[in-house]
């Protein structure tokens, strides 16, 4: 048996109970064969074991009183997984469905999506099983206040600097910065990214991941001898990365016709009304069926049914494992030519491979949704240098950033003989930069 395939069954075993963790383990390790025979130090190392075992795990309790002056408890979590290549940088998510399996795949993933960025960030996750969702702000802010009591002790500007993901928004992080600040009676704004303009955030953060997944499949594209512009183009989800890939696809000449929430999803064949999505998502905060009562014309269906309509696109921004094999049989049927995954491993691994041995480009997550880590670097760029950019010059930094990531993942799998297979050369690419970093600072 191979190095690969004795590590990923002592991974497996080790972390049996965790499937969305074994998944991305399984789903890297499968590229690497050839990266280990070319470089047996990997081996002598044992890089892939330590690669896969967090460095650091904290798992805390999170009181916090809810507008009855009644007391509730959730479970707070901090994973630091990997800190070769930088501080640990990874978001927070609250969500019902957080436990440690989840902050793990997401920390996991978080470490060869940060290598790709070419910025110098290790990779770390976090969150809750708090759900925002119907809660007071002011519900909303006593467990931030409470959360961040326990958390501040283990973050820092050199040391781990989280950011936002689903559940946690600009009030949640300004809240958390809040109490953080307050605790340690300083103002270090660089120990969190996702922040407000008017206390160290940056211009084009909000927008960050949905342009890149854009920028980065237009590379995609063009490097197959094909544009974005006049493709149809199928969206789930309908948050931050959701919202601004629409509007940026749609900038390109693109033509999106459908996006999703938890209850439904819609489809509009003339093309979404970005700013009507805007009003309803950001400012109302109210479910995605309300899109078809200003656009009669436009189809509400309840369900996970959006990838079984017609286009030329496909770009999951919902969550993990939202394509799943049956999905992916239908995009292929349906003539779907590409696929940009925007969340964070939307498809499942038997779905991956299909669509790859169908021929369908496949722009994967860690490489195409970078952008939002990639800004999140920027700002705390903005942060060391006590100063802000633009608007433009961050998003031309973006760009040439997700320019870059396209060419390394390009390049990494033509060199270990996977043609244009861009989820293994990411793979490839990320991991590395990682295995040297660790190899250089010695065994631990």
């Amino acid at each position: 048996m191979s190095y690969v395939k004795e590590a990923l069954e002592r991974i497996t075993v080790r972390n049996a109970s965790e499937k969305e963790f074994i998944q991305a383990v399984e789903e890297v390790f499968e590229s690497l064969e050839p990266v280990i025979e070319r470089h047996p130090e990997y081996v002598d190392k044992n890089i892939l074991d330590r690669i896969a075992e967090p460095e650091r795990q904290i798992i805390f309790r999170v009181p916090w009183v809810d507008d009855e002056g009644k007391v509730k408890v959730n479970r707070g979590f901090r994973v630091q997984f990997n800190g070769a290549i930088g501080p640990y940088k990874g978001g927070l998510r609250f969500h019902p469905s957080v436990y440690l399996g989840i902050v793990k795949f997401l920390g996991f993933e978080q470490i060869f999506k940060n290598s790709l960025t070419g910025m110098p960030i290790g990779g770390g996750k976090g969150g809750s099983d708090f759900d925002p969702k119907g809660k007071s702000d002011g519900e909303v802010m006593r467990f931030c206040q409470s959360f961040m009591t326990e958390l501040y002790r283990h973050i820092g500007p050199d040391v781990d600097v989280p950011a936002g993901d689903i559940g946690v928004g600009g009030r949640e992080i300004g809240y958390l910065y809040g109490q953080y600040r307050r605790i340690r009676g300083a103002f270090e704004n660089g120990v969190l990214t996702g922040k407000g303009l008017n206390y160290g955030g940056s211009l084009a953060r909000k927008e960050a991941t949905g342009y890149g997944l854009i920028y980065f499949v237009e590379e995609m594209l063009k490097a197959n001898r094909q544009s974005i512009k006049d493709k149809s183009v199928l969206i789930s989800g309908s948050g931050n990365v959701a919202i601004y890939a629409c509007e940026k696809a749609q900038s390109f000449g693109a033509r999106v016709v459908s996006l999703s929430d938890s209850a439904g999803y819609i489809y509009d064949p003339k093309g979404i009304d970005i700013d009507l999505i805007k009003e309803i998502k950001e400012v109302r905060r109210q479910r995605i069926s309300e899109y078809v009562k200003h656009h009669p014309e436009a189809e509400y269906h309840e369900g996970r049914g959006v990838w079984g309509l017609k286009a030329d696109i496909a770009l999951p921004c919902a969550t993990q494992n939202d394509i799943r094999i049956e999905d992916a049989r239908l995009l292929v049927k349906n003539g779907v030519m590409a696929v940009g995954e925007g969340a964070n491993m939307p498809t499942t691994n038997e779905a991956l491979k299909y669509l790859l041995e169908e021929g369908v480009l496949v722009a994967p997550a860690k490489a195409a949704n970078a952008g939002g880590v990639a800004t999140s670097a920027l700002e705390m760029s903005q942060n060391s240098i006590r100063y802000a950019w633009s608007f433009e010059e961050v998003d031309q930094k973006l760009h040439g950033i997700m320019v870059q990531i396209h060419k390394s993942a390009m390049e990494a799998a033509e060199e270990y003989g996977y043609g244009y297979n861009l989820v293994a050369g990411a793979n490839i690419a990320g991991f590395k930069k990682v295995a040297e970093a660790m190899i250089a600072q010695g065994d631990y």
